[in-house]
């Protein structure tokens, strides 16, 4: 009898279990001015991190240390690039394992408000669109409802759809609300018909009962075209010590309703060449302080930093400006994990208003000085074009972009042979650069071309050389009408004294087979780096190094990359490709090295450069200096100065600036 009492018992339990389960409600009150979270009024203090920009092995620990400061929501992007890299094929393994991201939120105590495009801005490549649609249709409008665009949109958002949906709040998971677009009302399209196709494809998948909403800089004019008919509008803005002011104009589009600053700046984003970006921990806690007082739902971006691995990183225009490899942001929890002074005052400022949880802040991860790294030459870019683009030139009359040969990342070599003398000095002229470039004939450089600078110069040669102009792909431009016209390589026909230069020779350069290279055995027709006359360049070419990682079970750990005194490039470990390094341009000077990337001792940990402007290995007793720093401490305040408060930039702010030419 006292076993079928129990029994009795866990069947209640389990059955009021599931009751409850099956009933978690998440809504806006509009009478009362809040959100309802199984009915109670529910108010959140939210933090940003980007899952793409944390190494998965790491989420965890981040994620713990938001909850540690008080937050009850994380907030992020779902870019699309990372997740469809072809058409059609489909990849959530990994660092694209977002259902693991949010089972690891959910698992720490933390909502989530997911924003899912397809658009997203972040700074991110292309805005997180697949650079592949660029080759599906050259000519489509992106962000519009150009059926086109929407054809890969709604095959998109079936799939993340019903990917996120057992992850809803309302169906036991952490996912509170859904973000559709992004600052679309700072966009020149105001395409009601786009955004509505959006709205309405979410709630075919997740339901009429799910919270959609939007996000605009706090102006009418944002909002405008920005407002969704039946979808919540927010707003986003920094630092303000009038919350009445700064929340104007959502009121004058949601007058009921919760208040919601989507993006509280706790910092800005840094350009190349550019000083590194800072807001002080007094002003952005001050801020905060008052606005929650308001009683406003405020979600802090960044409040985690990340990382542009590989060539994600995208750039703003106009002009023409790539974001570096770090994406800091000055935020209180750093691109390494570290938790900050702006951490703590943000934290004893939420705590005035939200209970914090139990126990200590999570403890920051070692990080270990590995000291001076020897680098030797293995390669010129030029000899190692059988490996690097195994499958030969693409051959065409006129050069083309990147997409036409289905390439999108990194870098790409364009070839053409003098067809006569060349001895006087003659002008090649490449106004389709896109979007830097080193100019070599044969294998010895002649400048830099860049699309924000001289896009020609002059050059001499012979008939049968070669002209060899090697273009990097900066990252494409993730704001603004110029996303449209974002194709790389060269773009543009070439003209060489006035004369167009026909038939080329295009090659991909996959530096994903950069490994193979260490075991080749040096051959005769291998060549030396050539330096440029003024001796400023140097042939691009790879080099290698050995990381002697101490055999201890404390080993590895993070680590930082210093390249001075290297020019410019592209930084791999192991198989893994960390970043861009342009020391001498700044602000950033070291690369994040996160420690799952390297394998334990006594395996074997190598770094590979691909160094395109200055190595140091050919100097006159430049044994020393043909070398690298790993360190225990990052450096973002580079050659441009220490660090500047920077306010949003017109660029960002003036709708005007963003209309089409």
């Amino acid at each position: 009898k006292m076993d079928a009492n129990i029994l009795l018992c866990c069947v209640i339990i389990l059955t009021s279990f599931l009751q409850v389960n099956g009933n978690r409600t998440f809504e806006i009150d509009y009478a009362n001015n809040t959100f309802l979270k199984d009915g109670v009024p529910f108010r959140y203090v939210s933090g940003s991190m980007h899952y793409s920009r944390v190494p998965p092995e790491y989420w965890k620990d981040r994620l713990l240390k938001m909850r540690a400061a008080g937050l009850n929501v994380v907030q992020g992007y779902v870019p699309w690039n990372v997740h469809e890299l072809s058409p059609g094929e489909f990849f959530w393994e990994g660092a694209s394992d977002l259902g693991q991201f949010l089972s690891l939120a959910q698992e720490s105590n933390l909502s989530v408000l997911l924003r899912i495009g397809p658009y997203i801005c972040g700074e991110w490549e292309f805005g997180g669109f697949p650079a592949w649609l660029l080759t599906e249709d050259p000519n489509m409008t992106l962000r519009t409802s150009n059926t086109s665009y929407l054809k890969w949109v709604d095959k998109w958002y079936t799939e993340l759809l019903n990917k996120i949906k057992p992850y809803m709040y309302n169906n036991g998971g952490p996912v509170l609300m859904v973000q559709i677009e992004n600052e679309y009302g700072s966009y020149f399209a105001c395409d009601q018909v786009y955004l509505l196709f959006l709205r309405d494809k979410v709630r075919s998948i997740l339901g009429n009962s799910t919270v959609i909403y939007t996000t605009d800089g706090d102006g009418d004019g944002y909002l405008k075209c920005g407002k969704v008919e039946g979808v919540y509008a927010t707003v986003d803005f920094g630092v303000t010590y009038d919350p009445a002011g700064a929340f104007k104009s959502q009121r004058d589009f949601e007058p009921y309703g919760p208040l919601v600053n989507s993006e509280f700046y706790l910092g800005w984003l840094d350009h190349w060449g550019e000083p590194h970006s800072t807001t002080d921990a007094t002003s952005v806690s001050k801020s905060l302080d008052l606005l929650l007082a308001y009683g406003a739902n405020i979600n802090m971006y960044m409040f985690v930093g990340g990382t542009n691995f590989g060539f994600y990183n995208g750039a703003n225009s106009p002009p023409y400006q790539p974001v570096p490899t770090s994406y800091d942001y000055n935020a209180p929890i750093s691109e390494a994990g570290d938790t900050t002074s702006k951490f703590i005052a943000l934290r004893d400022i939420i705590s005035k208003y939200l209970p914090l949880p139990h126990g200590r802040i999570p403890p920051d991860t070692n990080k270990t000085s590995y000291g001076t790294i020897h680098m030797e030459f293995v390669i010129t870019v030029l000899d190692a074009l059988q490996y690097l683009s195994p499958n030969g030139p693409v051959n065409t009359v006129y050069p083309v972009s990147m997409e036409k040969i289905n390439f999108y990342f990194g870098f790409i070599l364009y070839r053409f042979v003098l067809q006569k003398e060349y001895n006087t000095s003659t002008v090649l002229s490449v106004p389709g650069i896109r979007d830097r470039a080193v100019v070599m004939v044969n294998n010895v450089p002649i400048g830099i071309i860049d699309r924000v600078g001289n896009v020609s110069l002059t050059i001499t040669g012979h008939a049968g050389q070669e002209v060899n102009i090697l273009v990097e792909n900066q990252g494409r431009i993730g704001y603004g009408s110029a996303m449209n016209s974002n194709t790389k390589g060269i773009v543009e026909n070439v003209t060489l004294g006035g004369e167009i230069v026909t038939n080329w020779q295009i090659f991909p350069i996959h530096l994903e087979n950069i490994s193979s290279l260490t075991a080749l055995t040096p051959k005769p027709s291998f060549r030396k780096p050539m330096k440029s006359a003024d001796g400023k360049l140097m042939t691009p070419s790879i080099y290698v190094g050995d990381i002697n990682i101490p055999d201890l079970p404390s080993q590895p750990q993070d680590t930082f990359l210093d390249p001075r005194p290297w020019g410019k490039g592209q930084a791999i470990v192991n198989n893994f490709n960390i970043g861009r390094y342009w020391p001498n341009r700044g602000p950033q000077v070291t690369l994040y090295i996160p420690q799952p990337l390297f394998n334990k001792p006594p395996t074997a940990n190598k770094i590979y450069l691909f160094e395109l402007e200055s190595s140091p290995c050919f100097e006159s007793s430049s044994q020393d200096k043909c070398s690298i720093t790993l360190t225990d401490t990052p450096y973002l305040n580079g050659p441009n100065g220490p660090g500047i408060k920077n306010n949003l930039p017109s660029w960002y702010l003036d709708p005007k600036l963003h209309l089409v030419h």
